[in-house]
């Protein structure tokens, strides 16, 4: 039995002992009223010091409390920062971001040197020799239920493998399509003959305010590749094609999401995710 079940268990059994005492039962037999007095208490109604069973309960609550506080306390990226900055992130650091622990004399403004796009390479990034490129069009019936179904099988889950986004292919449609999206951002890897798609990230306009200046940028999501892909080093590409193709349309900021602290976050928030609850009786969820 749980800790919280045998406090739980304690405290009824401790109430009940007090409603007889308060309520009089008779005992059978004598005609005498039987009187229980809650455990660890004096006649007067204080604690007795000659018991500590109300103590541990007491232990037992204050520990409970002191977990649920420091799970649900706010967790700043500084915090998260400090343990992931003593390791190298092989691909981020190789790319124009803040790293993890550099510091800068400036507020806001670009890392690198103004550029255009003609200073931006005209050929895709190359793929392992049995992959291809391809542009999604999510107008397709055909295209849009692939990329749903490459998400629903493969996108983000939880470390149990147990629970996994599942957007439908009308939410897909909205999120990608808002006013003056760029279908060439929609960008996606198949295996090579048009066969099946096995990578996806998506880029869509967004104008973002800094501080006092509206900036143009772009915003990055549905990063995914196949489960048994994970080791071809598919999703560095795919990060640096879809950079190239925002580049070229003379955008050089953008903004992304992760579960994970990578380099370098400049906000957090506190997701939270409704579960079905027959989903969640069935595979035992605590």
């Amino acid at each position: 039995m749980a800790d919280s079940d045998k406090s739980a268990s304690k405290e009824l059994e401790a109430e009940e002992e007090e409603v007889e005492g308060e309520g009089g039962n008779t005992e059978a037999g004598d005609g005498k009223k039987k009187k229980k007095k809650k455990a660890g208490k004096k006649d007067g109604g204080y604690p007795s010091t000659e018991t500590n069973d109300g103590e541990e309960g007491e232990t037992q609550t204050t520990d409970s409390q002191t977990q649920l506080l420091q799970m649900l306390r706010k967790r700043g990226p500084c915090e998260e920062s400090r343990r992931a900055s003593a390791r190298e992130h092989a691909f981020w650091d190789t790319q124009p971001v803040p790293s993890m622990s550099a510091e800068y004399d400036q507020d806001t403004g670009p890392l690198d040197a103004a550029k255009t796009p003609d200073d931006v390479r005209a050929e895709p990034y190359h793929l392992p020799a049995q992959f291809e490129w391809c542009t999604c069009d999510v107008d397709s019936e055909t295209e849009i239920l692939e990329v749903y179904t490459l998400l629903t099988e493969n996108y983000v889950e939880d470390d149990d493998s147990m629970f996994r986004f599942d957007y439908s292919t009308d939410f897909l449609r909205w999120a990608l399509k808002p006013p003056e999206y760029l279908r060439n951002w929609h960008l996606g890897v198949r295996v090579k003959g048009g066969g099946k798609l096995v990578g996806f990230i998506t880029g869509i306009p967004a104008n973002i305010q800094v501080f006092d200046k509206v900036v143009q940028m772009a915003e990055i999501n549905f990063l995914c590749v196949h489960k048994k892909l994970r080791s071809k080093r598919l999703a560095p590409v795919l990060i640096k094609e879809i950079t190239r193709r925002v580049n070229r349309e003379n955008v050089w900021q953008a903004v992304y999401t992760a579960g994970v602290v990578l380099p370098r976050p400049v906000s957090e928030c506190r997701l939270s995710d409704r579960h079905e609850i027959a989903a969640v009786a069935a595979c035992a969820f605590p």
